[in-house]
């Protein structure tokens, strides 16, 4: 078989569990449906977390260039609260490296990273977006520039909703590609990201959404992250009326994106490769939308850390779903596997291949994931860091002073309303799971270790 070609779809906020297919019957997506009965779905597929409230920055940064949070990238200024980050230059990055051994590789879309390393990863690209968010109905662009300056005199507004936007670029170049090469289109959505203002035809009645079993009008405890803007995107209590008209919304946007990926698919249906190419739909992270009282990401909780993907094309079994546990960042070995490429040795992932064919049916024993708001924490930090075993999970939390324990039994409690920290038939699980977060610190060249005893 000849080298296939990539379709790489990421979403902005989607999370795992908003997905008809995947156990969600409110929320429409037929073709992100269809997509997961023509390949295999990986459910338990986590990101590690951020060092910045904008989590899509360090997430991208990590799927990109195969890395674990606290070497994938640095921010270009610390004392920004939204900062570029900037990759090390000895790190490949997977669009870069598949230009390298013969691809080429078309960008659409968001790129929440340094616009130099643009002009790096791709040989074209279109209505490319240098922001973490917009108003979805005047998203500003930038045409492809190979020199990667990109300045501000270049930059235009869209005349399109941002997935109207996005899918069109993506259709045209499916619809004129004809290079004598395999191609790598990485097409970048901003939805479902706020501002959620669907278009009028894929809005849902807010009446006709169910609000989730962990709804609740307020967190159980200070987070370090109630007055974030995620979180300041509806009052305190939060009402249900207020939480079901985001979930509408949220809903909304997913469908409409969904129709779009429809466009996708069926634009490279109509092309000759089309059974000789990879595709990849996932998110950058999760969101609460009024799930333990929470609107964001700035979580360590099952629905924002947890996000969709799926995988579909030549030498992917058709309907399989993998439960083992999986970072984001594994993608990239993933795919250089798939173009049979050399794994450079930059990258810290680990192939999915064997697991998604299969093969095996463990990948991570465990799974580390850490929150904070700034890459270099003070003594007055807040943040939060989490653990997964099996079907338990450990959080910790370090807020104005305080540790905060959570200690889940996800098997029995999987919208993580139980907390077992305090249950004194858990302490030896509590001190097991304590000592696997310290070696997971250890081994991420996390800097944050915390306190060997803490206060529940």
């Amino acid at each position: 078989m000849s080298t296939p070609n990539i379709i790489f779809m990421i979403a902005d906020d989607h999370r795992h569990s908003a997905i008809n297919a995947v156990g969600n019957p409110e929320v429409k997506t037929p073709n992100l449906d269809s997509l997961i009965q023509q390949g295999t779905t990986l459910s338990h597929t986590y990101i590690m977390g951020s060092t910045s409230p904008a989590v899509c920055l360090p997430s991208r940064a990590m799927q990109l260039s195969g890395r674990s949070l606290f070497n994938a990238c640095q921010p270009l200024d610390p004392t920004e609260a939204f900062p570029p980050y900037e990759f090390p230059e000895h790190v490949k990055l997977w669009p870069e490296l598949l230009r390298e051994n013969g691809y080429h590789t078309h960008g659409i879309g968001k790129w929440h990273n340094p616009k130099a390393d643009y002009a790096r990863c791709f040989d074209s690209g279109e209505a490319i977006f240098f922001r973490g968010m917009s108003d979805h109905y005047a998203v500003p662009i930038y045409d492809f520039d190979p020199s990667g300056e990109y300045s501000d005199d270049q930059c235009y507004t869209g005349e399109k909703f941002s997935t109207d936007l996005f899918t069109d670029a993506a259709t045209d170049f499916l619809d004129s590609y004809t290079e004598d090469k395999p191609f790598a289109m990485y097409l970048a959505f901003t939805a479902p990201h706020d501002p959620r203002t669907p278009p009028k035809e894929f809005c849902y009645d807010p009446d006709s959404v169910s609000l989730p079993k962990n709804f609740m009008t307020t967190h159980p405890f200070d987070n370090g992250v109630m007055d974030i803007r995620d979180e300041e995107l509806a009052s305190y209590p939060r009402n249900e009326a207020d939480i079901k008209q985001h979930i509408a919304d949220y809903y909304g946007m997913i469908s409409h994106l969904d129709d779009r990926i429809g466009q996708v698919l069926t634009a490279l249906s109509k092309r000759n490769d089309a059974q000789n190419t990879i595709i990849v739909y996932t998110a950058d992270h999760g969101l609460g939308v009024g799930q333990h009282a929470l609107l964001g990401k700035q979580n360590m909780y099952e629905h924002s850390m947890c996000v969709p993907l799926i995988m579909a094309g030549p030498g992917i079994p058709k309907h399989q779903q993998r439960d083992a546990f999986c970072y984001l960042y594994d993608i990239f070995p993933t795919l250089c596997e798939l173009a049979d490429i050399a794994i450079p040795a930059s990258n810290e992932g680990n192939s999915l291949l064997q697991l998604v064919q299969g093969k095996k049916q463990n990948h991570r024993s465990s799974i580390f994931a850490a929150y904070q708001s700034s890459y270099h924490l003070s003594v007055d930090s807040s943040y939060q860091r989490m653990v997964r075993r099996g079907d338990y999970k450990l959080i910790e939390y370090h807020v104005k002073g305080q540790y905060t324990n959570q200690l889940f039994n996800l098997k029995r409690d999987p919208h993580e309303l139980d907390n077992l920290a305090d249950n004194s038939e858990f302490t030896e699980l509590l001190e097991s799971l304590r000592l696997e977060l310290r070696s997971w610190q250890h081994l991420t060249n996390d800097t944050c270790l915390l306190e060997a005893t803490h206060k529940n």
